[in-house]
């Protein structure tokens, strides 16, 4: 089994809420009997003087490989904490797991590269010897370099065998400046990554809830995450036949309304049928974008939710992979878009995400972006939850 300690604090000042949410872990990861630390987690608000609150938990879990994030919210248990509010800590003991923890800056410069050259250093970070199975945990920068890209990187490395899971740091919704953590660092145009080595495969599920409105149609222009053409026509004119003109900027509102994230999205359309989810949005009145370039000639389709849908497929990503007699914890992903079209019932989720996992707890953050790839290279989500079970 794997020892479980989990920490939370909305203290004011930083040295305060890392100190008591690092000493809180430790202490439930004591009385759990099952070793001491051997990886911590932290997703932090951005209001925090973050080398300050670093600082401060190393102060109580020690040199124990620490990596972490931003946030734009953060949940464990049943509990949530909204954008702007506290940090929360993750100990671990490393069970029957080992664990490899590596960073790597220049995500702006050439994703890719830096996704082949983050995974080759966790996996090196084991020292001798492999474990027959792994998964890998990337957390990154959410405002600098391609995210599908680093992925891309990462499968290079790791092959189609090693699931990855993770998520795209957030600043509370203020979109000026995401950072990740290794160890005491403070870290942006990076990302942090822990190859988990298992005695057994590791379960990975994800799902988003959205449903295609309409027939598929074919990209036919692109220029970075701008989508220029549909079917060889205007997207914002192909747009306007889908939806009646005067609610095509309701519909897929601007982005620079941090705060209103849109029901409806893109969903591209997978070799096995499913979708993967891309957030849109109009960024003035010609002009169609997405949160991550998609592939020129990829089909997609117009998809939308509902409330009760996000929070059924919630319920059903965590359920299915928290049932097995060994799992100790759920580390869960869920994207900020969700929780904003939740509204009201935002604080549902993390609640009946828990009551899913049962007795499991379950420890996450709000992102920007999440990973989960299973099988393939593609694995950049929006508007996705994601988990894995340790």
């Amino acid at each position: 089994m794997l020892g479980v300690g989990i920490g939370a604090s909305e203290d004011a000042e930083a040295e305060s809420a890392g100190r008591h949410a690092a000493a809180a872990a430790l202490d439930e990861l004591s009385r759990s009997g099952l070793g001491a630390a051997a990886l911590v987690i932290v997703y932090s608000s951005v209001r925090y003087d973050l080398p300050t609150l670093l600082r401060a938990v190393r102060q109580v879990t020690g040199e124990v490989p620490l990596v972490g994030s931003t946030s734009a919210g953060h949940l464990y248990r049943d509990e949530l904490m909204p954008p702007g509010h506290g940090v929360v800590v993750l100990a671990l003991s490393a069970g029957p797991y080992r664990f490899g923890v590596a960073s790597v800056t220049g995500l702006g410069e050439d994703s890719c590269a830096a996704g082949r050259e983050l995974v080759r250093a966790a996996r090196a970070g084991l020292g001798a010897g492999r474990g027959p199975y792994a998964a890998v945990l990337v957390l990154t920068d959410g405002l600098t370099g391609d995210q599908q890209a680093l992925l891309n990187g990462v499968h290079r490395v790791a092959g189609a065998a090693v699931p990855v899971i993770g998520g795209v740091a957030g600043d509370d919704r203020n979109l000026t400046g995401t950072f990740v953590f290794h160890g005491d660092r403070v870290l942006s145009d990076a990302a942090v990554a822990v190859w988990i080595e298992s005695p057994r495969p590791l379960q990975i599920n994800y799902g988003h809830g959205w449903r295609a409105e309409g027939l598929p149609l074919l990209v036919t222009g692109v220029d970075g995450t701008v989508i220029k053409e549909i079917a060889g026509r205007s997207a914002v004119e192909v747009l306007r036949e889908h939806f009646r003109d005067d609610r095509l900027d309701v519909l897929f509102g601007s982005v620079r309304s941090s705060a209103n994230h849109s029901a409806h999205a893109f969903g591209v359309i997978e070799p096995d049928g499913r979708l993967l989810v891309r957030g849109a949005f109009l960024d003035g009145p010609d002009t169609v974008r997405t949160f991550a370039p998609l592939p020129l000639y990829s089909a997609i389709q117009v998809v939308s939710c509902r409330q009760d849908d996000l929070l059924d497929v919630g319920e059903r990503v965590v359920e299915r992979i928290s049932a097995g007699p060994d799992v100790s914890v759920v580390l869960l992903f869920s994207c900020v878009a969700r929780f904003d079209i939740l509204a009201e019932r935002f604080r549902e989720e993390a609640a009946r995400i828990q009551a899913a996992a049962g007795g499991v707890p379950v420890f996450g953050f709000h992102t920007y972006g999440e990973f989960a790839r299973t099988g393939g290279v593609s694995g950049y989500h929006n508007a996705t939850v994601a988990a894995i079970a340790l």
